[in-house]
Order: structure tokens, then C-alpha cells, then sequence
């Protein structure tokens, strides 16, 4: 088959394959070979930023990072590229090729833009690389994603300086965890697991696409000590603080997702007009579940532990029933979850452009 119409039937059956919720996605290969996809592309102020050890696992090459120089060195098949996250340039052998955007260290990897892969990496390869986004910036969402790392400024009144990031960081406290399973169904699935996935999907999503810190209050199955599961959102760059949960009823036939925040927040001034920023918050988040065909009950009001900082915009999340047969699937399922995530996050994307547009 010709390679550009292989290249072409690969994408249509990708795209008809893949789930609502996949963040940004690349496809690279060298020449003559089919295009293998990176799922970890990480957006950085409207670049894409790809980690390298995939990079060069799909081109047939290696590398390693030198504690003690702090360079990576890309083993090609002629020589060394040498790279650097403080440095504007690659150096290969006595050339220095000038670089847009240096390399970075995000959520713990290596990572090089885009414009590495599809202009420098060919120079120093000496061919070309057959390189597609799937999920491209455009000029608008690139105007947006340059700025959410300034987004939040709104929700301290108090520090409201114009250098002030207003989209600092977000905090989720996946619920319960360790000796403490929460709530369980027939089939053993525990609520721990289940609020850990969602947080983790969540946070990742949250990095790669607005490149902000995301705290949880646990990163594994283990029950975090009293009093330190309210820390993350306790920490002054945090500026929206989620809690995730699951439920359980007598009658199965109960389900949906439930949205919760504090009683003294749940009340609707001058018309409606006048909300609080956790209502907000949870309305947006309400509205982008709807959108994607979850079912989700209104707003409510409840006692919120742990509750972070009196001001802090704060949400608590019932995922679903887990002893409903239909919240449960959707819950065990890493598509179905994904499409959960991708959804929260449009509210939460939402709920930062809508409100920072205010008067």
C-alpha cells in the first residue's frame, strides 16, 4: 500500500476509534515506517511538548540524561545530539543549532517541542519524519492556553495585583484510601480506587494542558493522616479545590452524579446574580457533565471535610452510584472515565474563562 494513503486509512481508523476525552495526540514515524502515536503530549503557553524517551524509541534511537552536566544526550547514528532544558541550542558534534523553545521537565520527564521533532531532530537525523497533531492549537485556544497560567487572580480579592497568576494551581483530594475503602459494591470495586483514578486522570489532564501544579492529597492507596488531607488545598498558590467521591444506596436504581458544596454558599442573591465561586464552579462543572451525556443531579449543599481555605472555590464530587450497574461500568471503565475527566475539566476550563471575563 502507498505509504500516504497508509498514513491516511491509519488516522481515519484512529480518530473513528478513539474515545471522547483524548487529550492531545501526535503521530510520528520515520520514513517508510507507520506512524506510532504519543498520547503524552504536554501543552506548555500554546506549545506541544513531547517526552523524549518516546521520541526516540519510535525513531529506533537512545539517550540518557548526565546528572553531572545536566544534558541529555541523543545517541544517533552518526554521532551525539546534546540538549539541554537552559540551553536555546542542540549541539551536534562542532554545530550549534539554534533552538525556538529549550527543552523542559514537565510532570517529571524530559520533554522537547513540537518544532524540535519536526525541524531540528531532522537536521541532525538527516531525513525527514513524518509528523502529524491531532489535536492542533489554533490561534485562539493558543491565545488562551498562553494566558490560563495567569488565570485565578478573581478569586483572592484581596491580592488582586496584575502580576498576580490567576490560574496558579489546583488541589483534588481523591477520597478515602488505605484501610478506609469506602464505599464497595457487590463485585468489590472500592470507592479509594476508584476516586484515585479519576484524581490522577484529572491531574494529568490539568498539567498538560494549562501546565500548572496539581496537589493531591494522596498519590497512592494509603489513608492520608489527620489533618494532612486538607494540605493541598491549603497551600496559597491553590486556587480551586475538588473533593471526589463515590456512593451507595439500598435501591440500585439510583445513580447519577452529585455535586456538593458549603451550605452558606448555596444560596442565590439578587436574582441569581450574585453567586458564590464554589456555585459557580459547580454549575459549570454541571453543565459540561450534561454536555457529555452524564447524568447529574442539581447542585446541593453539604458539609465539606476537608474544607481548605474558607475562600478557596470548592467542590465536593459524588463520581456516581457505585451500586448502580451503570454508574458503576462507567466508573471501571478507563474510556468512560476518561470521558468523565475531559469533562470536568471543560467545566473547570469553563469556569476559569467565564468568570475572568467578568466585570
Amino acid at each position: 500500500m502507498h505509504h500516504a494513503l497508509q498514513n491516511f486509512l491509519f488516522t481515519l481508523l484512529f480518530l473513528a476509534l478513539t474515545p471522547t476525552g483524548v487529550v492531545a495526540v501526535v503521530e510520528l514515524a520515520p520514513p517508510g515506517e507507520p506512524p506510532v502515536l504519543i498520547e503524552e503530549v504536554y501543552q506548555q503557553q500554546g506549545i506541544s511538548y513531547l517526552p523524549i524517551d518516546e521520541v526516540e524509541k519510535i525513531l529506533g534511537l537512545s539517550g540518557q540524561w548526565d546528572s553531572t552536566e545536566h544534558v541529555y544526550r541523543l545517541n544517533l547514528h552518526d554521532g551525539k545530539a546534546i540538549i539541554s532544558p537552559g540551553s536555546n541550542y542542540v549541539r551536534f558534534g562542532e554545530r550549534f543549532i539554534p533552538l525556538e523553545h529549550k527543552p523542559r521537565f514537565i510532570d517529571g520527564k524530559l520533554r522537547v517541542s513540537e518544532g524540535f521533532v519536526t525541524t531540528q531532530l531532522p537536521l541532525v537525523l538527516g531525513y525527514p519524519l513524518y509528523y502529524r497533531n491531532l489535536n492542533p492549537q489554533t490561534a485562539d485556544t493558543t491565545s488562551k492556553e498562553a494566558t490560563l497560567e495567569g488565570f485565578f487572580s478573581f478569586l483572592s480579592r484581596k491580592d488582586s495585583s496584575p502580576d498576580r497568576p490567576r490560574m496558579r494551581a489546583l488541589a483534588i483530594d481523591p477520597g478515602h484510601g488505605g484501610n478506609d475503602p469506602g464505599t464497595l459494591n457487590a463485585s468489590g470495586v472500592k470507592e479509594k480506587d476508584m476516586t484515585l483514578a479519576m484524581a490522577a486522570r484529572l491531574a494529568r489532564l490539568t498539567k498538560m494542558k494549562l501546565g500548572i501544579p496539581v496537589y493531591l492529597s494522596r498519590d497512592d492507596d494509603y489513608a492520608p493522616a489527620a489533618g494532612d488531607r486538607a494540605k493541598p488545598a491549603q497551600r496559597t498558590d491553590v486556587d480551586v479545590f475538588l473533593i471526589f467521591h463515590a456512593q451507595a444506596a439500598f435501591d440500585a436504581r439510583t445513580h447519577g452524579i452529585d455535586l456538593f458544596v458549603r451550605p452558606d454558599e448555596r444560596s442565590e442573591k439578587m436574582g441569581g446574580d450574585d453567586l458564590s465561586e464554589s456555585l459557580r464552579l459547580a454549575r459549570e462543572l454541571r453543565s459540561a457533565l450534561l454536555r457529555a451525556g452524564f447524568d447529574v443531579n442539581e447542585v446541593h449543599s453539604a458539609p465539606l471535610v476537608p474544607l481548605g481555605r474558607g475562600d478557596l472555590p470548592t467542590v465536593l464530587i459524588e463520581l456516581g452510584y457505585l451500586t448502580n450497574p451503570k454508574d458503576a461500568t462507567t466508573l471501571t471503565t478507563p474510556e468512560e472515565r476518561d470521558k468523565m475527566v475531559a469533562a470536568l475539566y471543560t467545566g473547570l476550563d469553563t469556569y476559569i474563562h467565564t468568570t475572568s471575563e467578568s466585570p
